[in-house]
């Protein structure tokens, strides 16, 4: 066993360890958010600096609609996020659990299908899918941005809930169906309860994909006012190069919706983490 004061030192090892990382990872998001409030009539430091006096709240409202409709983008982001994300939860999970439900040889099959389509570059199927959008007619709609999630979106998150159908033990599924539950019953009221950190990892997965995606808005828009904020992001930095507190309230408004989702679920993940630790020790101290 090691002694207190060991115990007491790798304890403040641990902490440092973790506040350096804080303040590393930390560090370009205040800098970015401290920037942003920074006056357009000053001139630009020669010195590391944050929060410089007076504070320019309104570069905000110019990042948003002075040089381009950033404003519009931001609301066609959210569009597409707020489809696309429960879409994607719903589909793999569904392959997910389809998954679990196969034969060993099936699930080995489909295993390795999935791992070799996480090998194909993206832009192989760039071609072939704007192909396919321009004879659906869907070319300058919302529809090609949110196609992928009616796949699943990668099959990386099929392959988690998979892993995570898995661990149910055959015995649960089986006294399901001899009660009379069908397959989308079992699936909402046994399998998806079971999996809540592996909804939680997608739904933030899912999230970044969707928000940070810039080449699909690229290829399939033709219209302006139907571009996401990340091609935004892009065209301001070409209409006000030289303004940089705008660019940098454009980058602010552009990061916070992951930092905020990541704080907000990450306090869920980490609380499922800690109930499932308690439920193993319970159980194995509970056994004869």
């Amino acid at each position: 066993m090691m002694k207190p004061d060991s115990q007491l030192f790798h304890r403040l090892l641990v902490l440092a360890g973790l506040s350096l990382l804080v303040i590393a990872f930390t560090f370009p998001l205040v800098w970015m958010f401290s920037y942003s409030l920074r006056s357009t009539e000053l001139p630009p430091p020669n010195r590391l600096e944050f929060f410089a006096p007076p504070f320019a709240v309104e570069n905000y409202q110019i990042a948003l609609n002075r040089y381009l409709p950033l404003g519009r983008f931001l609301l066609n982001s959210v569009v597409v996020v707020v489809v696309a994300v429960p879409l994607t939860v719903m589909t793999a999970s569904w392959a997910g659990f389809g998954m679990s439900q196969l034969s060993r040889r099936a699930q080995a099959l489909l295993f390795g299908l999935c791992i070799a389509w996480l090998l194909v570059p993206a832009p192989t199927v760039w071609i072939p899918r704007f192909i396919l959008f321009t004879q659906l007619g869907w070319i300058d709609t919302f529809a090609p941005l949110i196609a992928p999630a009616l796949m699943g979106t990668s099959p990386f998150y099929v392959l988690l809930f998979y892993i995570a159908f898995s661990r149910i033990s055959r015995e649960v599924y089986d006294v399901a169906r001899l009660e009379g539950a069908g397959p989308l019953r079992i699936w909402y009221s046994i399998a998806l309860p079971s999996a809540a950190p592996s909804v939680i990892t997608v739904v933030m997965l899912a999230f970044t994909f969707f928000w940070n995606d810039y080449v699909s808005p690229l290829l399939y828009m033709r219209t302006l006012f139907n571009y996401t904020l990340p091609v935004g992001i892009q065209l301001l930095q070409q209409s006000a190069r030289s303004n940089f507190p705008v660019l940098m309230a454009a980058s602010v408004i552009m990061v916070a919706p992951i930092v905020l989702l990541f704080g907000l679920l990450q306090r869920f993940f980490l609380q499922e983490q800690i109930d499932l630790v308690r439920t193993a020790r319970t159980t194995r101290l509970n056994q004869p």
